[in-house]
């Protein structure tokens, strides 16, 4: 047993984000596992992803899927994106993401309330999208259909920080980002965000208040992970300031645990560019949500936000099978046929 760790303040937060103790960061990933498994036990919930369009009217500047690069687009039918849905009810997910570039039409937004009200009503999963920046009439739309968690991704907290990422102009403005999340909020939506780790330009002390921003934005979910550079991208040839986002990326998921305590917290599938057994390490230092991929096999080479992405070759089948022997690499199991909600949602309901 170690001797239990208090994350209660910004100087704890910084502390073990610069420490080199090894001892003191493993105990810090055995208190995060510990309390992660306070919450639920030996289980990981699965999250099927379904990347249905990588058409974006953004233009990031350190997306793969940025507006102005030149790479082969697609947008999924409604028979794909339910074939996709069906064999996550079939394989005991529970849960699935539909995710996309930012298409903010009308045409967009009726086919996304159409696809996720038969989803709900034929399979009933639960639902997490993640589709950009909307409208609050069009959250509520979404919402009303079956869309009940909704994941946007801050990137950083920092608003300096978050304009060198971004084109200046009135679509990548920060604000226009910290509002959706609020519109989230109110709306009754299940709210998770995330930032990278390791960004050009980002310090020990952007992470650590990126921890406090969730902390104050009181958030769901948590879905963050290790910087990849595309060599396609702008920011690609700036260098970060911050070494080993790999392990940076560990130390957030075990800070962020003992730190927000009943969230859902992702281990995303970057981490295996890294380390094969990357995930397996995020989710043996607090993280608890796997979001195995589902998208058809011949579509996800376009899909690729960060070069070398793991697992685009394979089938949804061959995914479903190597997490199930990775889980039981580390002693943990699939929550089967369960929503797996996060518990600060019910929780943050009640107040």
């Amino acid at each position: 047993m170690t001797k239990e760790i208090c994350i209660s303040n910004k100087k704890d937060i910084l502390y073990f984000l610069k420490t080199k103790s090894k001892k003191r960061i493993q105990n810090l990933f055995v208190e995060a596992n510990t309390l992660s498994e306070k919450y639920r036990k030996n289980k990981v919930h699965f999250r099927g992803l379904i990347e249905f369009s990588n058409v974006c009217e953004k233009n990031c500047l350190y997306c793969g899927l940025r507006r102005d690069l030149e790479i082969d687009r697609y947008t999924m039918t409604k028979e794909e994106i339910l074939n996709a849905a069906k064999f996550c009810l079939d394989n005991g997910y529970g849960s699935l993401v539909i995710q996309s570039g930012e298409i903010n039409t009308q045409k967009n937004l009726y086919f996304l309330v159409d696809v996720i009200s038969t989803i709900k009503k034929e399979y009933n999963l639960q639902m997490t999208l993640s589709l950009g920046e909307m409208s609050k009439t069009s959250l509520q739309k979404l919402f009303d259909a079956g869309g009940r968690r909704y994941l946007l991704r801050i990137e950083t907290s920092n608003e300096k920080l978050y304009k060198k990422l971004h084109p200046n102009d009135d679509k990548h403005l920060f604000q226009n980002r910290l509002n959706t999340l609020k519109n989230l909020k109110s709306i009754g939506y299940q709210v998770g965000t995330g930032i990278m780790i390791g960004l050009p330009y980002q310090t020990y002390n952007d992470l650590a208040n990126d921890l406090l921003f969730f902390k104050e934005l009181n958030i769901d979910m948590l879905g963050m992970g290790p910087y990849v550079p595309h060599p396609k991208t702008p920011l690609y040839k700036i260098k970060p300031k911050l070494k080993d986002a790999f392990n940076l990326s560990l130390k957030m998921y075990a800070l962020a645990r003992l730190f927000l305590k009943d969230v859902n917290i992702a281990a995303p599938t970057a981490l295996q560019v890294f380390d094969k057994k990357g995930r397996e390490k995020a989710l043996t230092s607090g993280a608890n949500i796997l979001m195995p991929i589902v998208t058809p096999t011949n579509l996800r080479k376009n899909y690729l936000i960060y070069p070398d992405k793991p697992c685009i070759e394979d089938t949804k089948e061959k995914c479903f099978n190597c997490l199930n022997a990775r889980l039981r690499s580390i002693n943990k199991e699939m929550g089967k046929n369960e929503f797996g909600d996060s518990i600060h949602y019910f929780k943050r309901q009640k107040k």
